[in-house]
């Protein structure tokens, strides 16, 4: 998969593309991202991509044509079709479904933008996906596209050594994920459950599928009502156990 991030800012991925498995994701070849200075196509000598805002108000606005022509320029760049996104608060929120989806694609185009956003016209000549990472603002599209690509990326074949931590991570099943303990057996009288020490593989499993829907129940309900008939007929038993009058509605809802 290649990653282009188009952004003012290129400094702030240099350090996230090289660290942790994404870095040697990169240095295998599994993943490649292009960081890319939007100035380079400012069309000007002092690199000014950005301007007043019609109509008053304050903030700048980041100029079409610079960015028509770095995005005409960045997807000419591989031959393969691109999925072009850009990051904004109006978009359609990212979860792990998205996620999925864009693995999938060989490219991904991702607009980083500053101040206060795109000139309208980008978005109606480009016609990009429009995607959010959460309703709050930050002050550019950088850290949502780190948080994209980094989800996205752990999908991708070989990236994370072994597909069971995939499988296993919160919301790839519809569920928050189970607790997790190492050493010491041992902490200011905190123990480690008995069962994960037992070594009894199936009772294992089951304690941790059972925290897995304890802890989506407490915490994130609507994970229940959005992949309720997506979940195994055990996944929907237990959350019969822990929540029965919300699995009586969900079953009754069909939802």
């Amino acid at each position: 998969m290649r990653c282009d991030v188009l952004t003012l800012f290129p400094q702030l991925l240099e350090a996230f593309r090289r660290t942790g498995v994404l870095g040697r994701a990169v240095e295998s070849g599994l993943v490649e991202i292009a960081v890319h200075d939007l100035r380079d196509w400012a069309g000007n000598r002092w690199g000014q991509v950005d301007d007043e805002p019609y109509g008053g108000g304050a903030g700048m606005v980041i100029m079409a044509p610079p960015v028509l022509r770095a995005v005409r320029a960045i997807e000419a760049m591989d031959p393969r079709p691109a999925r072009t996104i850009v990051l904004t608060p109006r978009g359609r929120v990212f979860d792990q479904a998205l996620a999925a989806e864009l693995a999938q694609a060989p490219r991904m185009v991702l607009l980083c933008g500053r101040y206060e956003g795109f000139d309208e016209r980008v978005t109606a000549i480009l016609e990009p996906e429009e995607v959010s990472i959460g309703d709050f603002i930050l002050g550019g599209g950088e850290v949502a596209a780190m948080a994209v690509i980094e989800a996205v990326a752990r999908l991708v074949p070989g990236v994370v050594g072994d597909p069971a931590s995939v499988e296993e991570d919160s919301f790839f099943a519809g569920l928050l994920d189970h607790p997790s303990y190492t050493r010491p057996p041992e902490v200011e009288g905190h123990a480690v459950p008995k069962v994960l020490r037992s070594g009894h593989h199936e009772r294992i499993r089951r304690w941790r599928l059972e925290e897995a829907v304890r802890a989506t129940v407490a915490r994130r309900p609507d994970l229940l009502e959005r992949h309720w008939n997506e979940y195994t007929d055990e996944v929907r038993a237990i959350v019969r156990r822990f929540a029965p009058e919300l699995a009586a509605r969900l079953g009754r809802d069909g939802r």
